[in-house]
């Protein structure tokens, strides 16, 4: 008989909210945020739906932003995901555990690691698809998430992190993290500045898994986006800066040894800007490698200060003994990558001039 799962206990009490005869709730595996779960409807039937419990960083406004995105996306003709409504026709349903909701199935193929430079090309012009059609979205958001690529706040967390007394019988991974940060806040001090750069609606997190694909015949074509939940005004250099971030490693967030590789972020650029180029500046395309490197730094940031706090990112137990010593390696690897996109910096503005 295997573990009790009372989340997914809670899933299968809270589909009743739904119109579903008989759904068949299973797992997802994967995200590290939101409790996510299959909806099918017989042991045999292609799933549905995807149930969802939100993580507690986000408020209930934010299926509101996400039922105006996709409406508006699905008006310009792109697939996306769609909020199915409840029996009272609600988009979400609160519990006592949180808030849930749930989303009509895509069907379509989701790698978490870019396979070759066409799979890079391919997304790239899905997101200069999605970034088009948004350019006459009129709409204030109703979830905001303040200080999201607040890289001073970042990294000042984490020099406060760093300052805390160590404990007597504290774990050998904070003494890792306090030397992993005094070198990250080294080389924070000396990256390019970005500067004034214009306001778009942007997703948010565009790593590749948050990508569906179709293929045919070996040949990969962007499908639509998922996880929509971070949609807010942004700007490209964190936008494509954070989709490059993990376009351009295959190897990952969890292993050592990342590497920026340059024909992805070549071949990616010329996804996008073949499709979207000519709605950007050429301040917004230089700065798309500013913000790669910017936002490594940020995210190395963030999983080493969640070694000393952790509690906010989710971690695989298979592979690691504790979140902590999950997020250590997540932040050596991106404070890695960032090293390695600053050594290939000139050749990569080449690429996007």
């Amino acid at each position: 008989m295997g573990d009790a799962d009372p989340q997914l206990d809670q899933a299968r009490a809270v589909a009743a909210a739904w119109p579903w005869p008989a759904p068949r709730i299973e797992r997802l595996t994967g995200g590290l945020i939101n409790h996510t779960f299959r909806v099918t409807l017989g042991d045999d039937a292609a799933p549905v739906a995807v149930l969802q419990r939100l993580h507690l960083v986000f408020g209930r406004a934010v299926n509101l932003d996400l039922d105006a995105v996709t409406a508006h996306l699905a008006g310009h003709g792109l697939v996306t995901p769609r909020l199915v409504r409840t029996r009272d026709g609600a988009v979400d349903v609160l519990a006592d555990d949180g808030v849930w909701r749930a989303l009509n199935w895509v069907d379509g193929t989701v790698v978490h690691a870019v396979p070759d430079a066409t799979w890079a090309e391919a997304a790239g012009a899905l997101v200069g698809r999605a970034h088009l059609a948004l350019a006459d979205f009129d709409y204030a958001y109703q979830h905001v998430r303040t200080g999201v690529h607040d890289t001073a706040a970042h990294l000042a967390r984490l020099e406060q992190a760093l300052a805390r007394p160590a404990g007597e019988d504290e774990p050998a991974d904070l003494d890792d993290a306090r030397r992993l940060a005094h070198e990250l806040l080294r080389a924070a001090a000396t990256r390019p500045a970005l500067g004034a750069l214009p306001r778009r609606h942007c997703h948010g997190d565009l790593k590749i898994s948050n990508l569906m694909f179709t293929v045919d015949g070996g040949v990969p074509t962007g499908r639509c986006l998922l996880d929509l939940d971070t949609f807010a005004h942004g700007t490209l250099a964190f936008e494509l800066g954070d989709a490059l971030r993990s376009w351009c490693n295959p190897r990952g967030e969890d292993l050592a040894g990342p590497r920026f590789e340059l024909p992805l972020f070549i071949a990616a650029m010329r996804g996008y800007l073949g499709v979207a180029g000519a709605a950007t500046t050429p301040a917004e395309r230089e700065a798309v490698v500013t913000g790669l490197e910017t936002v490594c730094l940020e995210l190395a940031a963030r999983f080493c200060v969640d070694v000393f706090d952790d509690r906010y990112f989710g971690w695989d137990p298979a592979r690691f003994p504790s979140r902590r010593a999950h997020n250590l390696v997540r932040a050596r690897g991106q404070l890695a990558l960032a090293t390695s996109v600053r050594a290939q910096r000139a050749a990569a503005l080449d690429a996007v001039r």
